[in-house]
């Protein structure tokens, strides 16, 4: 056989031989990696690439599917590349799984051990490319060398990263990403060093701000909160790759639930003073917090009131509610009627008539010109109201000095606690029980500044609110739609009842009962659509009770300024 014709079998020999299929892995940990430059790759995965690729040609393989693991960690395998490549070569004839280093297929050796496996079950070599590594034993040996080399530098990395966070938190620091309403900014301080702060988000704090002082109120949801952000524009901050978009239910709620706002930071499950600015004040925050968990333990039920008299009048025979019905006659006409729920399920003996709903409309509207005072009453009543404020209020300053210096010193005890921590001098669940105990001595003070606040500031407001409500009562009672009229009634009365002879007894709730008295001296008792209240003890001068606006206790069975004794009109009888 000549020398052509030997040459010429061994080039068809070498073309007709298989090629190698190889799968190259490529991952970074970080989306900041992934993203560096500008780019969609950033720097490493593009390098990876080459690398892998050269370490191909070298084995004669050719890479037949690349799989890419984005800012994805190594310290769990459940990541979608890595599973779909071995779900790849499992179904598929490849000799080669190629990697740039180790650590970019496992950081922990049980994890580099089930990887391995997998590969050896699907007959398949792993490759690195910039260490030696292959099934010798000297190969072996090196891999398991350089796995447990990974697994300390992952772990390793991890507990210094922790340091510094809690270092950072110590001092008042965010561990992260802000929240919606703050910004992460970077700047440059004169020594050319990078400083990384947190600033306060001026497009949406405000938002943020409108949402927590809306919720408190009590008169929405957070579903309906949440259309109503939307609405006014709140959207979250776009990144290179996802756009602003509205909020979700469940993020609207972490904000609601987010100390961070109210300037403390939750971190590993203890709560740090943040250096950064509040957004919403301390007591709003609780108060939203006290909100959300009463409403998740009984869902609200919200009613759709078909008329604003359904559910306040009674009958004044039987004192039974008053319901609402329709009649219909036979032309199709229908009437409405308040009808006695006693009479209706024959619960009582009443045999009182149905009232017309109109004549219930105009008997409530015309009580509002009994209750109304004129504009002497009002100035000569806020004086009085003023003098007894101030009267009581000069025996309170002492109390109110004590709390502010309680809570300065729990303050104090709470920043000595979290020193210890951080000097590893006291474990996390002693800082934690103490911290529930310094919380909850700091919120029964901030409560009794709040009641103190209440008595002397909020007690004055009120009062002077309700005198000016009731110079115009009648006027606004006339002008106002359904839904106003409902809350006025529900506000200035805390009964209406309807006799036989369709005549209206009202009884005033409190300060209303004790302002109309005061104003007409008693006068409207005698008058026919008289008012009434079920507060005794009341005196001309009477204002502000010597027990402030508290609750009656056993120690003080009636609403007397004075004592008893001192007063021949006083029952000493408890309200009921």
């Amino acid at each position: 056989m000549s020398t052509a014709t030997l040459s010429t079998k061994t080039s068809n020999e070498a073309a007709e031989a298989p090629v190698l299929l190889a799968v190259s892995y490529l991952r970074v940990s970080t989306r900041e990696q992934a993203e560096r430059g500008g780019t969609d790759e950033g720097f490493s995965i593009p390098a990876q690439r080459e690398a892998n690729q050269r370490k191909a040609d070298e084995l004669g393989a050719r890479i037949v599917r690349e799989f890419v693991d984005a800012g994805e960690s190594a310290r769990s395998a459940d990541r979608g590349g890595l599973q779909d490549m071995l779900a790849f070569i499992a179904a598929t004839r490849v000799a080669f799984c190629i990697v740039h280093k180790l650590d970019r297929l496992a950081r922990n050796r049980a994890d580099d051990v089930k990887i391995h496996e997998a590969l050896i079950n699907a007959g398949v070599t792993l490759v690195s490319a910039t260490e030696s590594i292959d099934q010798t034993p000297s190969g072996m040996l090196v891999h398991g060398i350089m796995s447990s080399i990974a697994e300390f530098y992952s772990r390793n990395l991890a507990t210094e990263v922790t340091k510094g966070l809690t270092q950072k938190v110590a001092q008042g620091g965010t561990p992260g990403r802000a929240p919606i309403g703050y910004l992460n900014v970077r700047r440059t301080d004169d020594a050319g060093r990078e400083v990384r702060t947190v600033e306060v988000d001026a497009e949406r704090a405000a938002l943020i701000a409108w949402a927590f002082e809306t919720y408190a109120k009590g008169e929405t949801s957070v579903t309906a909160l949440l259309r109503d952000l939307t609405a006014r524009g709140l959207v979250s901050v776009p990144t290179p790759k996802r756009p602003a978009k509205p909020l979700g239910k469940n993020a609207l709620y972490r904000v609601l639930t987010n100390p961070y706002y109210a300037g403390v930071i939750r971190y590993r499950g203890a709560l740090h003073a943040g250096a950064h600015e509040p957004i919403v004040e301390p007591a709003l925050f609780d108060q939203v917090q006290s909100l959300l968990k009463a409403r998740n333990a009984h869902a609200t039920r919200h009613v759709q009131h078909a008329h604003h008299l359904k559910g306040l009048l009674h009958c004044g025979s039987c004192g039974s509610r008053m319901l609402l019905d329709f009649a219909t006659n036979p032309r199709g006409t229908t009437y409405a009627y308040f009808v006695c729920s006693g009479r209706a399920a024959k619960r009582t003996t009443c045999t009182r008539r149905a009232v017309p709903v109109q004549v219930a409309e105009r008997l409530v509207a015309d009580s509002y010109t009994n209750i109304t005072i004129s504009e002497d009453d009002y100035r000569h009543l806020a004086a009085e109201v003023d003098a007894a404020f101030d009267k009581r209020g000069a025996g309170r300053d002492q109390e109110f000095a004590d709390l502010t210096a309680n809570r300065a010193r729990l303050d104090a005890e709470s920043d000595k606690l979290l020193a210890a921590h951080f000097a590893d001098a006291i474990d996390l669940p002693t800082l934690k029980r103490h911290q529930d105990r310094i919380r909850a001595g700091l919120a029964d003070i901030e409560h009794r500044l709040r009641k103190h606040d209440e008595h002397h500031v909020g007690g004055r407001a009120f009062l002077h609110d309700s005198l000016r409500l009731l110079t115009d009562a009648h006027r606004a009672y006339a002008h106002s739609d359904d839904g106003s009229r409902r809350l006025a009634n529900q506000a200035f009365y805390t009964r209406l009842e309807i006799t036989e002879d369709e005549q209206l007894h009202p009884r005033l709730a409190e300060p209303f009962a004790t302002i109309v008295r005061e104003a007409t001296g008693g006068k409207d008792a005698k008058r026919e659509h008289s008012t009434s209240s079920d507060v005794a003890c009341s005196r001309k001068t009477l204002w502000v009770d010597l027990r402030g606006l508290e609750p009656l206790t056993p120690c003080m069975p009636c609403r007397c300024a004075t004592s008893c004794a001192t007063d021949p009109d006083c029952s000493g009888e408890q309200p009921v």
